[in-house]
Formats: structure tokens, sequence, C-alpha cells
């Protein structure tokens, strides 16, 4: 890693960064049980992550931050998943969420991040949400689900369309479309509901929380097009929050298959199956299998951290995020969830019954990365979108 220049990144990334991730893996693993039985990453946990700095990876240094390089963050995130997905997962949600201190005004972010060393931001969608302009700010109501982290989180972002004082009137910009921003509040200041009752990914606790008619100024609100209202200028914020979660969710799926294939193994070398004279290592469909598995997600991996490095380097010198790198990291990003989840499924398989008790690895890496593709990071209709844009077809480039 060239270290003359902040800004470089090789395919290894930021080694001391990476180190404090690798630290810190026994330890979150220690906790896993804990972490999945209450639904929630503990007390004692969320210490060692702040005293880390593990939630602001993607926060701007002028605010307190780190603002390390999308490889460096991809590998901490890949690591922690390794030991526990949920912790991995509340620290890429969060690390997406903190870029917005690169849209607020600087004595703003400062009064959210930059002043609160254990400050989180959280936020989810909401269906029937609004906001209403009225003097100094907006009056924000709805309800918002999926909140990762939202249970230790210092402020939430609430997503809302914008109407004007009447209340009925849509707020339009330029092209006629319904303006909307998202507004930043206090976490105590929302109503929890208890709705994270799932199959996996269970210690995020992506609850639901509501607002009414809470008062939010106006320079507590950001837009989530980041070319707009952008402050920063280091190349880390010329990249959009949207691709940032794209390469942090993937690491969360590679990290959890890493973790599987590596407790398959023990299993294999150990287990002899009901009826059978040999262990599982000794099975030549087995043997094949595993071999495929470790280069399904080796090569996703690898051609992930390509592409990312690859645009990275073009971003740090000047570049412009183009629609062309958009696509290529969405496209990358999914088919390293999608290669995980095939890893995984061969080892849960070949385990056999020991992998369906709660008590083994693999029976939570199985239900971890089921819940990862179910999200919107893992929808195979992406596949879609960069097929249909590589043929001139219309894309939906909404997550993009």
């Amino acid at each position: 890693m060239d270290t003359t220049n902040p800004f470089s990144v090789d395919l290894a990334g930021d080694p001391a960064l990476i180190a404090r991730a690798e630290e810190l893996r026994p330890a979150v693993e220690a906790l896993s049980d804990e972490i999945e039985e209450g639904r929630r990453l503990p007390p004692a946990l969320l210490d060692r992550l702040h005293e880390a700095r593990l939630f602001r990876l993607l926060l701007p240094r002028s605010a307190n931050g780190i603002e390390t390089d999308p490889v460096t963050f991809f590998r901490c995130i890949e690591t922690i998943a390794r030991a526990d997905a949920s912790t991995a997962w509340c620290l890429s949600q969060a690390g997406g969420c903190a870029m917005s201190a690169a849209y607020l005004d600087l004595p703003v972010a400062q009064a959210i991040f930059g002043d609160d060393p254990r400050a989180v931001l959280a936020w989810g969608p909401g269906p029937r949400v609004r906001a209403i302009a009225c003097e100094g700010g907006y009056r924000v109501t709805g309800t918002w689900a999926f909140a990762s982290g939202g249970r230790h989180a210092t402020w939430l972002g609430a997503h809302c369309p914008i109407w004007q004082a009447d209340g009925s009137t849509p707020e339009l910009d330029d092209e006629g479309r319904q303006v909307e921003r998202t507004f930043l509040v206090r976490s105590d200041a929302v109503e929890w509901t208890d709705i994270w009752s799932v199959v996996g990914l269970r210690g995020t606790a992506s609850d639901q929380f509501a607002l009414n008619h809470h008062f939010v100024p106006a320079a507590y609100s950001i837009t989530r097009d980041f070319e707009r209202e952008c402050r920063e200028t280091g190349p880390l914020y010329r990249m959009s929050a949207m691709t940032c979660y794209e390469v942090g969710f993937s690491g969360v799926a590679l990290g959890i298959a890493r973790g599987a294939l590596d407790s398959f193994v023990d299993v294999a070398k150990n287990k002899i199956p009901r009826g059978k004279r040999s262990p599982i290592r000794d099975s030549a469909v087995v043997q094949t299998q595993l071999a495929q598995a470790e280069v399904g997600i080796g090569s996703a991996r690898a051609f992930l951290l390509q592409t990312v490095a690859s645009v990275w380097r073009d971003v740090s010198a000047g570049g412009k995020l183009s629609l062309e790198q958009r696509l290529a990291i969405r496209m990358a990003s999914t088919n390293a969830i999608h290669q995980a989840r095939e890893a995984v499924d061969f080892a849960y398989n070949a385990a056999g019954a020991t992998a369906i008790f709660e008590s083994h690895p693999l029976e939570r890496r199985f239900r971890d990365i089921h819940t990862v593709t179910q999200q919107l990071q893992g929808r195979l209709s992406h596949f879609e979108t960069v097929g249909a844009w590589m043929m001139g077809a219309e894309a939906d480039l909404t997550f993009v």
C-alpha cells in the first residue's frame, strides 16, 4: 500500500484497520449466542466496537471519522461476519448511514457525530410517511421499519416525501417529481415497536419506529442524491452510500460463507455418518463440492475486490463515479452474495443432521445467509438490471 497517498488502495486494504477488526473477532464470536438470544448487540460488545472505532469507518475525518477506503471497509466487515453476521450487518449499515455527515453542514455533522464518540445513525424504509414544510423546518409523521442497529443508535433517519405547508400540495423539483429528504432525529424521540422475530440476522434488532408530527429543523435533513449537497471533497464521498452498502453487505455474506466452510471442515474430519465406515472427508463427492464451493466464494471475492479497487483508483484520481462503474459494483456484489449462499448451502447439507442444532455454528450461518439474500442487496433482479443495461434495453436503475 502506498502510504504517501491517503487515498491509495490495493486488494489488501489498510492492514492496521483490518487487524483491529481481527483482534475483535474472538470476542464477537464468544458473544454470538448472547446476540442471538437477546436480539441485540450486548453493551459490552458495543463498548469494544466503539473503542475500535469500527462504527466510524466511512465517517468523514472532519466529523472525527476514519474515512477509510471501500476495500478496507469490505475486509473489516467480512472479518467480523466470520464471527457473527448480525454484528457485521450493523457495522455495515452504520457505515453507510455515517456517510450522511458529508451532506450536512459542518456544525450539524459535528453536533451529531463529531462531539459524540459513540454516535450511530440508523434508518429504514417507510411506505406511509410524510413531511410537511413549516417555519424553520418540517413536521414529520410516519412509521419506518428494518432499522438495523436502531436499538443502539443515537440518531435515526426518517425518509419522507415533502408536502407544502398546506399538507396537501406536494413539493416538486425542477423535473416535476416530488421532493424527498431524510430527516435526522434523536433516537429517544421515536416510539419503538418490536417486530424483529425473524429467521436470521436476529441480533440486528431491525425494529420499527414511529414519529407523529415531530419537528425537525431543515439543517437536520439530507438528500440521498449525494452529488447535490455533498460538502466533502474526498473521493469516498464521490462514491454513493448505496455503492458502499453493496460492498459492505457482500462482505457480510462472504464472511458468513468463510465461517461456514471452516466449520464444515471441522465436521467433515471427525464425523462418521450413520451407516458409514469412514468420515465425511473421505467422500469423493464431498471433496469435489468443497473445492467447488471454495472456488465459488474465492473467485466472487476476487472479482468484487478487483472491481472496487479499480473504481476507487479512478475516483481517487479525481474521476466521477460513472453509471457503468456503479453497475459493475452492483453486479459483483450481488454475485458475491449468491456465491456465498451456495457455499453455505453446500456446507449445511453435507454436514447432515449435525447442522440442524442451534448449538452448531452452521445452523445460525444457514439462517443468516438466507436472510441476507432476502434483503434489498441480495435481490436476483439486480442481474436483470445489469443485463438490460448491457444490451441497451430499459433498465430500472433505482437501486444502482
